[in-house]
């Protein structure tokens, strides 16, 4: 029988459960407040083109390969992807760069090259031991819709060898101080916890196997990261999803134990069998979406905020060392920025990460390089905007920049900067954050929301929930949110 379904917000978790809804023959409609698909996948349009100013690359293929066969296409009939062997290019102050690589011997032999055989020692170790904490905890962790604790430990138990490896009273930073004896590695695998909205003093030193997300491959796509939402789009469309865009919904409709639909801006209500949330938790919790549903993630409402970030996209001539598609540009004290973060400033020592879309994979160079270049900054529930903040960003940004050899030659305005204050009205009650809540202490995993929520029919998906932020993450949410779905015979 089908079902009527809303999905309130179209990032990529609400397309992901879109298309498989609508490909098993339900009735989807899709609410977005903004003006197209695609959530935190943003573009700026430069005169060379889209550039990126969101993801902007894919990484767990398997999970976006999983979810096309499941609607029974694949995914390089439509989508043009090109694996980076150079993962990304790391740059320190002293002038040392070291490339780390798509394959594990590679990555070690540059470490040895240019850090020393001890070093790459102790990289063959913590490859082994991040990889092993990834096996260990994919199925039943990242890929359980509802994971607890008894499920963690009989993973543990069933590698008993893993446990010491989750180091479980340290930090990701105190763990990594113990795997290199050079500081600089540390600072590299350190910063991974950003890739979640963390920092390397606060989150667990489990964290350490998100490295491993990355290390087993990442791709570019022919036409940028918002190729991939406008795809899933059209397979929606196709299948006979509806999207109504810049349009909120402004309350979600609960009837006994049971949602019934939503209201949206002008009025209009929706009646829905069920409804799938696609968007901050905490908005449900703060009453955003009316007093039917603040019951639900009531944690996220108090919960400490993860990192938010200055992000740059513009495209410009450029006097440059040798650019990969990735770059980091190392601050000169390991953890200056994170200081300043936690004391709710903008970094003045920040490490910066540039991507340059048109590099990498033995492109090329073009005469206009497109660029987007992010830095962490705090949430605005640790910092307020001044006034400043444009001025001081930009010299902060390019004057370090300079000192690694970079010049863009462009006059760079307001337009070019993305600042937590627009990502948090972009995206209500995230306060900036791009990540939802912070992932601080052991069990951070286990304190997110899941895709379930204790109303049978109402279902959370996106960066906020459960297994977590970026692309691939919030994907799985949403094929995991539909299995739910089935499982609990909400369709049928």
């Amino acid at each position: 029988m089908a079902r009527k379904i809303i999905i309130v917000g179209a990032g990529i978790g609400g397309l992901s459960a879109a298309v498989k809804l609508a490909h098993a023959g339900h009735h989807v409609h899709v609410i977005d407040a903004g003006a197209q698909a695609g959530g935190k996948i943003r573009t700026h349009l430069g005169s060379s083109g889209p550039i990126d100013i969101g993801p902007t690359v894919l990484t767990l293929l398997p999970v976006f390969q999983r979810l096309f066969a499941s609607i029974d296409e694949d995914i390089h009939e439509h989508i043009t992807l090109t694996r980076e062997p150079i993962l990304a290019r790391h740059w320190w102050p002293d002038g040392t760069m070291l490339d780390l690589h798509d394959n594990f011997e590679q990555s070690a032999t540059e470490i040895t090259a240019v850090f020393g055989k001890k070093s790459g020692k102790e990289f063959a170790k913590f490859y082994n031991d991040s990889r092993l904490l990834f096996d260990c905890f994919d199925k039943p962790v990242m890929q359980n819709a509802r994971p607890n604790l008894l499920q963690m430990m009989r993973a543990t138990l069933k590698r008993p060898s893993v446990i010491g490896k989750m180091k479980p009273l340290s930090s990701l930073g105190s763990s990594l101080s113990s795997y290199f004896s050079d500081p600089r590695l540390a600072q590299l695998f350190g910063r991974y916890a950003t890739y979640v909205g963390g920092t390397p003093q606060t989150a667990p030193a489990l964290m350490s196997l998100i490295w491993q997300a990355e290390a087993r491959g990442v791709w570019t796509i022919k036409g940028g990261m918002n190729r991939l939402a406008r795809v899933l789009e059209q397979l929606c469309i196709e299948r006979g999803v509806t999207f109504t865009f810049n349009t909120s919904v402004t309350r979600i409709r609960r009837s006994a134990d049971r949602v019934v639909g939503v209201d949206v801006t002008d009025g209009t209500q929706h009646t829905a069998d069920a409804v799938i949330f696609n968007g901050d938790p905490r908005s449900l919790s703060q009453g955003d979406l009316g007093p039917d549903v603040e019951t639900i993630a009531r944690s996220t409402k108090s919960a400490k905020r993860s990192l938010s970030a200055y992000v740059w996209g513009f495209d410009a001539p450029v006097e440059a060392a040798n650019l990969a598609h990735h770059n980091v540009f190392f601050a000169d004290r390991p953890n200056s920025e994170f200081d300043d973060i936690s004391r709710g400033l903008m970094p003045v020592d920040p490490t910066i990460y540039v991507c340059a879309q048109d590099r990498g994979a033995n492109a090329p160079t073009p005469h206009v390089d497109r660029f987007e270049i992010i830095l962490n900054a705090p949430p605005l529930s640790q910092r307020a905007p001044e006034p400043e903040d444009f001025d001081r960003c930009k010299a902060i940004t390019f004057n370090r920049l300079e000192r690694f050899g970079l010049t863009f030659h462009r006059q760079i305005g307001r337009e070019h900067l993305t600042m937590p204050q627009d990502f948090a009205e972009r995206f209500p009650a995230s306060d900036g954050s791009l990540y939802g809540q912070s992932p601080e202490g052991m069990l951070s995993t286990l304190r997110r929301p899941t895709c379930v929520t204790p109303i049978s029919n109402l279902f959370l998906v996106g960066g906020g929930v459960h297994p977590g932020a970026g692309v691939p993450m919030a994907a799985l949410c949403g094929q995991l949110a539909v299995d739910e779905m089935t499982r609990r015979q909400i369709l049928t």
